[in-house]
């Protein structure tokens, strides 16, 4: 994955450097919605329980950098969080699809969530997220992955 983008912390962040550890990416529709802050909220929560067991948590959404910044500080998220506004990384992993919003078709993100592993290969794949649980029941499989492969 040679694609690099900008982070919420004012880095940019190559893809490659996800090898050498699980990685958790969730994809999210935009920033300061009722749904996308739900599930950040949830993912910080529980970002110290994804440390111990060295899992990175990221998430990606269309918004910019500065969209980033500004709902990192107002809800105190503590995940860094990558600016794809061009797709290049929804279109590499496919969450750019047909959605429903009040009663219209319109192309737009696939809330989507994605365990990969130290290769940075897709392991698990979570399709059209329900946000209430989700952060909980991802940390739930990837602790049973990472102790299956012990």
């Amino acid at each position: 994955m040679d694609i690099k983008l900008d982070c919420s912390n004012g880095k940019s962040y190559d893809l490659n450097d996800l090898k050498g550890h699980y990685t958790v990416l969730y994809f999210y529709p935009k920033d300061n919605t009722p749904g996308c802050t739900m599930e950040a909220i949830d993912f910080s929560r529980l970002k110290e329980e994804f440390d111990k067991i060295g899992v990175v948590v990221i998430g990606v959404s269309k918004d910019s950098s500065t969209s980033h910044d500004k709902f990192i500080e107002k809800h105190d998220i503590t995940i860094p969080l990558l600016s794809d506004p061009d797709k290049l990384l929804h279109e590499k992993f496919g969450t750019i699809g047909e959605k429903n919003m009040f009663g219209k078709k319109v192309m737009g993100t696939i809330r989507t969530t994605f365990i990969l592993d130290k290769e940075a290969n897709v392991i698990k794949t979570y399709p059209k997220v329900k946000v209430k649980g989700h952060a909980d029941q991802v940390l739930e499989d990837i602790k049973a992955i990472i102790e299956d492969g012990k």
